[in-house]
């Protein structure tokens, strides 16, 4: 059951509020309003905050909130400043931890496909090397949601089609950016990577994040389409923009051992929609939990979490973007059954899970602010610092 209301976000809450008075339905910017509400959960009473947006109105937009680089993390209300955004919320499940892989660095890059500003930035890790809760059945790590350059939002998957040409043949892409690559497969980096290292992109098998990492692997660097240099573990450190890293593990590094400095080498990638004949502007990973007004079957109704969900209705064109309250009283949450409900009685058509627990924050602008505040409380008790988020645009 959904209950409005219209007080502080901190209001009788443990803790000093985050940010300012906020009636219910208050207008922040032109398109974009912010109210707040109760939701019974059957683990009590959750706290939610929520954005609408209306993307019929030509002076709004969104887009990807990121900090430069895939395997880079920063605040919300940084990256929402940063960008002039006027509200957001975290993105993307991010590789957060490596305590299983002694001596590795965990990258914080995005589990599934990265679109920011019509330019693709990553594809997916393999199903086996996601964080986050349990897919629900029948989706993968390709699963985005997002916005085309019709405006209009949309649930897709994007997959990574893409080619490595050598003297010898023609090899298959199998990652393009990302912390982990499939087993046997050869994966590009380029300048959107960063600075991280990508000894990561080697670890775990395609079912096991945990699995050791293997040591039969091959780095390639090409720049200029001539390989110019070549090695036989992971590097770190930023790709030079024009130049590309592949790295191969088992039969990809057996692969890529057939190159040497000189060899004319070419690659080509980019990410294929699997319904949408309609680029995309902006795009992030997740999974979909409410299609055509059902919830998907099979979710998770057992676990209750402070959660971030994403959803639209009137064919595309009006977002709610809604995350809970970490605050103590609060911090039950919700299922991910309960937030799909609790979505369609907000009147979404469809809705798609982003990362949640420690990571849930929405910022907003306040009156004439130049700045966001922080509307909810983060469980952990202060911003944590994410690789993505959506951005909320508006020109006055």
């Amino acid at each position: 059951m959904v209950t409005a209301v219209g007080v502080l976000a901190g209001a009788g809450l443990a803790g000093a509020a985050p940010a300012g008075a906020a009636p219910a339905g208050r207008r922040i910017a032109p398109g974009v309003t912010y109210r707040q509400f109760d939701v019974e959960g059957a683990a009590g009473t959750a706290h939610a905050h929520l954005l609408t947006v209306d993307l019929g109105d030509p002076r709004v937009r969104v887009d990807l909130l990121h900090p430069g680089a895939v395997a880079a993390r920063d605040t919300v209300s940084r990256l929402a400043d940063s960008a002039g955004a006027v509200a957001g919320v975290n993105g993307d499940f991010f590789n957060i931890t490596e305590t299983q892989h002694p001596g590795v660095e965990a990258t914080g890059a995005p589990v599934g496909p990265a679109v920011a500003n019509g330019q693709v930035l990553k594809a997916a890790v393999p199903a086996g090397q996601r964080f986050g809760p349990a897919l629900p059945p029948g989706t993968t790590t390709e699963e985005v949601f997002g916005v085309g350059t019709d405006r209009r939002a949309r649930l897709d998957r994007l997959t990574l089609a893409g080619s490595v040409t050598t003297p010898e043949g023609r090899l298959p892409l199998g990652g393009l950016n990302q912390y982990a690559l499939p087993q046997d497969s050869v994966g590009a980096f380029t300048e959107r990577w960063g600075g991280a290292s990508r000894a990561r992109a080697v670890c775990g098998t395609d079912t096991q994040r945990s699995a050791p990492c293997t040591a039969d692997t091959r780095e390639v660097t090409v720049s200029g389409d001539r390989v110019v240099s070549v090695s036989d573990t992971p590097g770190s450190g930023s790709v030079p923009v024009g130049s590309t890293v592949l790295l191969g593990r088992e039969e990809g590094a057996r692969q890529l051992r057939e190159l040497s400095p000189g060899d004319a080498v070419t690659v080509a990638h980019t990410l294929v929609a699997a319904t949408s004949g309609v680029p995309y502007a902006f795009a992030v990973g997740g999974f979909p939990v409410l299609r055509h007004g059902r919830s998907l079957p099979g979710l998770d109704d057992a676990a209750s979490a402070v959660r971030t969900v994403v959803g639209f209705r009137g064919g595309g064109r009006h977002l709610l973007i809604l995350a809970l309250d970490g605050a103590a009283a609060y911090r039950s949450g919700l299922t991910v059954a309960e937030e799909a409900d609790t979505m369609r009685e907000l009147g979404a058509f469809d809705a798609f899970n982003l990362d949640g627990g420690g990571s849930t924050e929405l910022v907003a602008r306040d009156g004439d602010a130049t700045a966001v505040t922080v509307r909810n409380h983060p469980s952990g008790g202060a911003e944590r610092p994410v690789p993505n988020g959506i951005g909320v645009f508006s020109a006055a």
